[in-house]
């Protein structure tokens, strides 16, 4: 009795159509995923801003006033030297950089007679942009 069957390996063919559908599959979920990525992110940046504003106004309540821009967030963790009724630390931990590792931008008072803006600049660090790259303020209404 012979044997009628041998263990062969793939031809180059046959390796060559499974890495092109592993490519075309590759590109329609790559592109799906990342935007989902970038979703997530501003998301963060938005939870952030929330918890920054929210100690802040603790803040105020304390103080009778926002921090100035020279105090900036810092003052929400570490006490201002002259500041004699701050009662915080208002954050738990240190104010954490935005999704992107930029430092969240803080400036008493802010534009159109706000009291302040608190705001990112977004995955690119610039003024302006769409989409991943759009200021997150924590005035915005799209939230």
């Amino acid at each position: 009795m012979g044997l009628w069957w041998r263990p062969r390996g793939f031809t180059l063919l046959e390796l060559l159509v499974v890495m092109v559908i592993i490519g075309l599959l590759a590109s329609y979920v790559a592109p799906r995923f990342f935007d989902h990525i970038g979703k997530a992110e501003t998301k963060t940046a938005r939870a952030q801003l929330d918890a920054l504003n929210k100690a802040l106004a603790a803040y105020r309540l304390d103080t009778g006033h926002f921090p100035s821009t020279e105090q900036g967030l810092k003052s929400l963790v570490d006490r201002p030297g002259d500041e004699p009724k701050w009662s915080g630390p208002y954050l738990s931990k240190a104010v954490p950089p935005d999704p992107w590792e930029h430092a969240y931008v803080y400036r008493r008072p802010g534009e159109g007679g706000r009291d302040f803006d608190l705001l990112t600049l977004g995955k690119d660090g610039q003024r302006g942009g769409a989409g991943e790259n759009a200021d997150i303020s924590v005035w915005d209404s799209g939230r």
